[in-house]
């Protein structure tokens, strides 16, 4: 329960599971209309003006599996980065990264004229990822061969589904790195 030392990795987790179990008492986190009530990214309404669907989507999750991998993953990432950077910089990695996750898939979705339901805190951890591989290559002692070794089976088993939303990994990501970058830059 090493997620316990970092007051911010408890506090992301703990908000995810109540917005869950929410969704969960109002018909199901797969429920479409329950999605889109508690503010699922969905292209028509961001055009609508919604862009709080931008930030709300990152906390919401479709279904007990998608949670749960997230949360774990963000478990076992989430306690280090707060450790090496703070907690102030590690929320701002954090939401960062996913919001340019969610702006890359609207953008990827607007491209290609579909409009998906998109949802998760993939974007964010994917984009703590990126700050464990600047950290690594900053010799911060992450260890770089695991953070490859991750990002190459995330990678297979993203584009091996076609329900995984592999843009926002991607977006959020780049995020990362560049956001962690430039804080190392400044420190």
């Amino acid at each position: 329960m090493e997620f316990l030392s970092s007051k911010v990795t408890t506090f992301l987790i703990l908000f995810n599971v109540a917005l869950f179990l929410l969704e969960t008492k109002d018909g199901g986190s797969t429920n479409s209309n329950v999605a889109l009530k508690y503010g699922v990214l969905y292209p028509p309404y961001i055009r609508q003006g919604q862009y709080y669907r931008l930030f709300t989507s990152m906390f919401l999750h479709f279904g007990a599996y998608h949670l749960l991998f997230n949360m774990y993953a963000l478990s076992v990432i989430g306690p280090a980065i707060d450790y090496v950077c703070g907690p102030v910089i590690y929320l701002v990695i954090y939401l960062a990264s996913g919001l340019l996750g969610n702006v890359a898939t609207l953008l990827y979705y607007r491209n290609l004229g579909r409009n998906n339901m998109s949802a998760g805190a993939s974007g964010c951890i994917f984009g703590l990822l990126g700050a464990c591989l600047v950290l690594a290559v900053a010799g911060y002692g992450f260890s770089l061969r695991s953070i490859l070794t991750t990002l190459a089976i995330n990678l297979f088993y993203g584009l091996s589904s076609r329900r995984i939303n592999m843009v926002s990994h991607a977006g959020g990501f780049v995020g990362g790195v560049v956001i962690t970058a430039l804080v190392l830059l400044v420190v």
